[in-house]
């Protein structure tokens, strides 16, 4: 998932001389998404500031129509998300993302043919998991209140008011600009893989802070979000998974990772509600993250220096992120490009992963000594 706020202008864009491209094998479809705001909006309504503070004024108007039953239900729901280290409603949207999702209706319909509306094209996925898919059933009586809840309340007419408007006008904006921008041969040149090469980009009003990728090559943002948050958003979910995060080198790099006590420390002692609470979602986000760097720089411009953006995000807990960007840069891998996953296969049996290397080249990435890579947050 990215996290970032950004404040660069479609100008610099427009500016960048390597973005756009003589053929441009990037198909872009951007429209906006009522059932996925619906599944989004339950991040803010648990009221846990990591949501809530972007959206203190709609949260005044809309709370107050839920009943008792329905807010019980979700903080139920929240709590079981709690518990397996996950987050719910972005984790929702994956499951969600197999069907049809244009209204709460849709997803109403949906969750009650789970089995055969949902169930097929999640396995199919490369998201695929089963406790995953045991805890989307087990609290699917409760997520059926919630949703009704919602649609009871007139969730569609209150979005509608918020984000009918500016989501037609950024549609408007954003389709002639992203034509021109050819993320996925960029994609496919690190990958070392052919991709699908239509990219979804679903408008939603309630999604901050998070962008998250969903089924496909799909991607919720925020409506108001701008020109270079929805490049850059599309330039690292669709990286994800950058492997097979079940397969044999995924085991690989997490057996190598596992040993490091860098990685124990930063999993006990971060802020759980940033995500990414667990070692291979550490590994799927923090080599996209690697990626993406690289990426920005080869479009000609980069939102944030590498040193700067692992540092400061998410407690800057993102060192495999920094570790991972400084060993491909050394291999020259964002010149020649190649099979990133025969890389990190590589990576994982040489010792590259291991902390004297790992650990050097975040160092030298962030400008700090190999023993000051992740710094215990001060609780406040």
């Amino acid at each position: 998932m990215l996290r970032r706020t950004l404040l660069a202008t479609s100008l610099a864009l427009l500016a960048a001389p390597t973005l756009a491209q003589a053929s441009i094998h990037t198909r872009w479809v951007v429209k906006s998404s009522e059932g996925l705001d619906a599944i989004a909006i339950l991040g803010p309504l648990s009221g846990k500031p990591f949501y809530a503070r972007y959206y203190e004024a709609e949260m005044a108007a809309f709370k107050p129509r839920l009943s008792a039953a329905v807010m019980a239900a979700l903080m139920s729901l929240h709590a079981d998300s709690d518990a397996a280290g996950a987050l719910l409603w972005p984790n929702l949207t994956l499951v969600f993302s197999g069907g049809p999702t244009g209204t709460p209706g849709d997803l109403l319909a949906s969750l009650d043919d789970a089995e055969t509306v949902l169930k097929p094209p999640f396995q199919a996925s490369v998201y695929w998991d089963a406790a995953d898919w045991n805890r989307f059933l087990a609290g699917r009586d409760r997520l059926r209140t919630v949703l009704t809840g919602l649609r009871d309340a007139g969730f569609s007419e209150f979005r509608s008011g918020l984000a009918e408007a500016p989501g037609a006008r950024r549609i408007a904006e954003l389709s002639p600009l992203l034509a021109r921008l050819d993320i996925i041969a960029e994609q496919e040149r690190l990958l070392g893989r052919g991709l699908d090469p239509r990219i979804e980009i679903d408008l939603a009003w309630f999604c901050r802070p998070h962008g998250v990728k969903v089924q496909g090559h799909r991607f919720i943002a925020h409506v108001g979000a701008s020109d270079q948050v929805m490049v850059l958003t599309a330039a690292h979910e669709i990286l994800h998974p950058p492997f097979d995060m079940a397969g044999p080198t995924a085991k690989a790099c997490l057996a190598v990772l596992e040993k490091d006590a860098l990685f124990s420390r930063i999993l006990a002692e971060k802020d759980k509600g940033t995500g990414y609470n667990q070692l291979d979602g550490i590994l799927n986000e923090d080599t996209c993250q690697a990626l993406d760097q690289i990426i920005q720089e080869r479009l000609g411009y980069v939102v944030r220096p590498a040193a700067e953006r692992w540092t400061r995000n998410d407690q800057g807990m993102h060192v495999l992120a920094a570790g991972l960007y400084g060993l491909l840069k050394a291999d020259g891998y964002d010149r020649t490009g190649g099979d990133l996953e025969a890389w990190m296969s590589a990576a994982a049996r040489s010792g590259k992963l291991a902390p004297a290397s790992l650990h050097a080249a975040a160092a030298r990435v962030l400008g700090k000594p190999a023993d000051r890579l992740w710094v215990t947050p001060v609780k406040g």
